[in-house]
């Protein structure tokens, strides 16, 4: 099985000039949710080149498209050629790439989407980031709180506690969860890492690997 590449620099990449410093200064990415509030403060602060207020504590790019029905709570900054489709729900500290998809009823709140991310249907995404290209299907989740209100704990080669009550998932690169499966807080999916659909999983997850089940990983050939 490939190595658990769980470091910041191991499952992202991104030159934009907002996100481009955080992310090289973040050894893991849980370091970067806590921040989230003030980097989309700061891009609303001091502007992002091509890019304009639709209203009050929302910076959108060119060729935006938000479908009447979307609600979208301050602060969020959504990136060009991105659709915001019918009945999405954004809670507020959401920063979206360009080219990006956050589909009917899906709902995102304090996250990071990178370029070209597909949450299409019925998604919900809470203190996560996901890397460019990564996908969600219909209906998967990643879970952000622990049923019992404890901090979040990363199960990876050890246990790193994230001080975190509220972490959801990491999802490097290409990523892609099938329908219907649910990713448990704290849950890391490593570049170009396939999920079953109808999967349950908690920990981490090597790169480039088919993962068919919570204890069953294979590494793609």
């Amino acid at each position: 099985m490939n190595n658990l590449n769980i470091e910041t620099k191991d499952l992202f990449s991104t030159n934009d000039p907002l996100l481009k410093d955080v992310f090289d200064n973040a050894k893991y990415p849980w370091e970067i949710l806590p921040l989230i509030k003030e980097i989309v403060k700061k891009g609303l602060e001091e502007g992002i080149e091509g890019y304009h207020l639709l209203r009050d504590g929302v910076l959108v790019g060119d060729n935006v498209t938000i479908f009447d029905t979307a609600t979208i709570i301050p602060p969020a900054i959504i990136g060009a050629n991105t659709e915001i489709r019918p009945g999405a729900f954004l809670r507020g500290n959401v920063i979206i790439g360009e080219a990006c998809v956050i589909g009917n009823s899906s709902e995102l709140k304090n996250c990071i989407l990178l370029n070209h991310v597909q949450v299409p249907h019925y998604n919900y995404v809470g203190d996560s980031i996901l890397g460019d290209y990564a996908h969600m299907g219909a209906g998967s989740i990643l879970s952000n709180l622990k049923s019992d209100g404890k901090n979040v704990v990363i199960h990876a080669d050890i246990d790193y506690d994230t001080n975190l009550r509220k972490v959801g998932s990491f999802l490097g690169e290409h990523a892609d969860i099938g329908c219907g499966s649910v990713l448990n807080p704290g849950t890391i999916i490593g570049k170009n890492t396939q999920v079953y659909p109808l999967t349950m999983l908690r920990g981490a997850y090597p790169e480039s690997s088919i993962v068919k089940g919570t204890n069953e990983v294979i590494e793609k050939r």
